[in-house]
Formats: structure tokens, sequence, C-alpha cells
């Protein structure tokens, strides 16, 4: 693929702390810089309860280090495809309940456009760009046009659809059975996440 170009407007509306709609490897995702105010937008665009927390979207594990605590056993992202497993990882202090609180979801994009978007401006939110409860399209502009956002709130692309991430969540390496708790069986079959758990042994 060529170089991915993102409209400078589009970062200045990011980096302001308004919500924009991006292309990943799936579906359009709804993308803020996690804050407090920028959640609130993100979730009131949805219509999303407060209860159930979204996910950070980063380029790499790095660009988290300060917010989780990351464990060896992450390593698990390098067997399986980039971008098909979600790890919910402990939080280095209590961030907003909207991000989980003590434990954060974090995705690593596989999508270059996200991924560039994550490098330009840090951790992003990462979650489905629709109304809760309303099936999501796969053209990020219709994505956006849905959700009542304005231009220069929206990145061009066409999403493939498909299964989303596998969600794992880590909490305690003391004990290898409790390493992994499958959350969500998506892209990668429980059977291959608990077959590499294993071979961890």
């Amino acid at each position: 693929m060529g170089e991915c170009v993102i409209s400078q407007n589009v970062i200045a509306n990011l980096r302001s702390g308004l919500p924009i709609v991006y292309p990943t490897s799936t579906l359009p995702g709804l993308g803020g810089i996690p804050n407090k105010e920028t959640l609130a937008k993100v979730y009131e665009l949805k219509n999303r309860k407060d209860t159930m927390p979204v996910s950070l979207g980063v380029a790499n594990l790095n660009q988290v280090k300060d917010l989780v605590i990351i464990p060896e056993i992450a390593r698990i992202l390098d067997y399986f495809p980039k971008g098909s497993l979600t790890l919910i990882l402990k939080a280095r202090q209590t961030l907003d309940n909207r991000l989980g609180g003590d434990m954060v979801a974090i995705r690593v994009f596989s999508n270059p456009i996200a991924i560039e978007l994550s490098n330009e401006c840090g951790p992003i939110v990462a979650t489905s760009a629709n109304i809760s409860g309303q099936e999501p399209v796969e053209d990020c502009r219709e994505a956006a046009r849905l959700l009542g956002l304005e231009n220069h709130r929206w990145i061009e692309g066409i999403c493939p659809g498909g299964k989303g991430s596998t969600i794992l969540k880590f909490e305690n390496e003391k004990y290898p059975e409790k390493k992994v708790t499958i959350i969500r069986e998506g892209v990668v079959l429980s059977s291959d996440v608990m077959e590499w758990m294993t071979s961890q042994a």
C-alpha cells in the first residue's frame, strides 16, 4: 500500500478533543483523545452507557507503557495476526471508568491509516462508529453521516467487516492457570489462544 495521507484538519479536530471516524481492519472506528471531555462526546454520539468501557487503539504497546502494566505474556501479540487480539491489562493507576478503571482494553492497530493516526496523536479511543444497538456500516463517510459529524471529522475508507478482535484479560501472572481469561472470541479462536498458552507453560 502507498503512504497514507490524513488531512491536517482531521488531526487538528482530533487534537482539539473532537471525536472522528477512522478506518480499522474490521469496521469504522470512532476515536478521540482519551480524556474526560472527549469521552463524554464519544458516549453521547453513540448513546452508549457509561458502564460499557471502550478500548484504546495504539500503533504499538510502547504507547501505553505509562498507562498499563505490560506483562511478559503480552508477547502473544507477536504470535497472532496484528490487530486480531485486544488485551485487557492492569492500569498503573485507576483511569476513567469509561476506559475500564483499573483494567484497560488495548488494541494494537493493523490498519495503516489507524496506525498513522495513533503515531500522530498517541493512544486514541477505539470503539465502533455506530449508535449503540444499530448495525454498523463499512463506509467511514457514511458512518460519520449517521453520527451527525460534519466535514473533517472522518477519514475516507471502506472497511472489510468480519469478526472483531478476540479479547483477552490478563490480571495475575503468579498462577499459570489464571494468566488469561477469554472475554470474547473473535477472529482468533479460543482454542488457538489456549494452545498457545499451553505451549508457554
